[in-house]
């Protein structure tokens, strides 16, 4: 499998998704909205580009099957698999903006071997492949080089339907807050993790996500130079719900407080 050829055949599929994205940004009203929870919307953009992207994905790869957020009808197969969010970010998308994406990963089992973020409205492509470099619009991407929190700028979410963890999560950002030099809140976790693997970030966390916020950006992050483990710094990040993605040097520190806050609770 040419996993260099493939990843190259989604960056442009993602990009002519992203244009028909792009073109129906303004266009949505309130009729066209539906609401899975009170945070967690759709729309006929989600579910149409989701629609090319299955259709594009089966021929890139015949044999893969889908784990997606729009379409939980589509099967899941035992090698191969695609997870894709065809619009992470929706509510920015509705509320007009500008940080949304198409997040596209192929899974071997539970491997991630190929991954493209496309950020829609900068026009800007993540992608990477197992054992290759990380890039971004053709240019090689590293994380950045902070080595302690204190100079830090720290990405995370705020939980949209799971609040199970919601004390301990605001403990620890009150505590980051304090103690680093900013904390951001983009509404993607697929761009939160992009913008760790190109330095803009020097580390994300967040809970309750599904695989298909994950997948790609967490190898992106990986193959930048990064490190991505769950909140117990094991690898189950992808089904897990939990994911902590650094430059690898504010790791072990960002942990520590972690585990101050969610040891009973993880």
């Amino acid at each position: 499998m040419d996993l260099r050829k493939i990843t190259h055949e989604v960056v442009e599929l993602s990009k002519t998704v992203g244009q028909f994205i792009r073109q129906e940004a303004g266009r949505i009203t309130t009729e066209n909205i539906k609401e899975k929870g009170v945070h967690d919307l759709v729309t006929y953009v989600d579910l149409e580009a989701e629609k090319r992207l299955v259709s594009a994905l089966q021929i890139i790869v015949p044999e893969a099957g889908f784990i997606a957020e729009e379409n939980q009808k589509l099967k899941r197969k035992e090698g191969l698999n695609w997870i894709i969010d065809p619009l992470d970010g929706t509510t920015n998308f509705i509320h007009g903006v500008p940080n949304y994406c198409v997040s596209i990963a192929l899974a071997e089992r539970e491997e991630i071997i190929s991954a493209v973020v496309y950020e829609i409205n900068l026009d800007e492509c993540f992608y990477a492949w197992k054992d290759g470099p990380a890039f971004l619009n053709g240019n090689e991407i590293k994380v950045s080089s902070t080595k302690v929190l204190e100079k830090s700028l720290i990405a995370t979410g705020f939980p949209y339907s799971d609040y199970s963890l919601l004390k301990p999560y605001l403990g620890l950002f009150e505590e980051l807050l304090k103690d680093t030099r900013g904390i951001r809140r983009l509404g993607s976790a697929a761009l939160d993790l992009a913008y760790v693997a190109c330095g803009r970030f020097d580390l994300f966390f967040e809970y309750g996500l599904k695989p298909w916020d994950v997948a790609a950006g967490s190898l992106i992050v990986e193959r930048a130079g990064g490190l991505v483990t769950d909140f117990k710094e094991k690898d189950n990040y992808i089904f897990g719900r939990q994911i902590i993605a650094s430059n690898k040097k504010t790791h072990d520190e960002f942990s520590k407080k972690l585990n101050r806050h969610f040891t009973d609770h993880i």
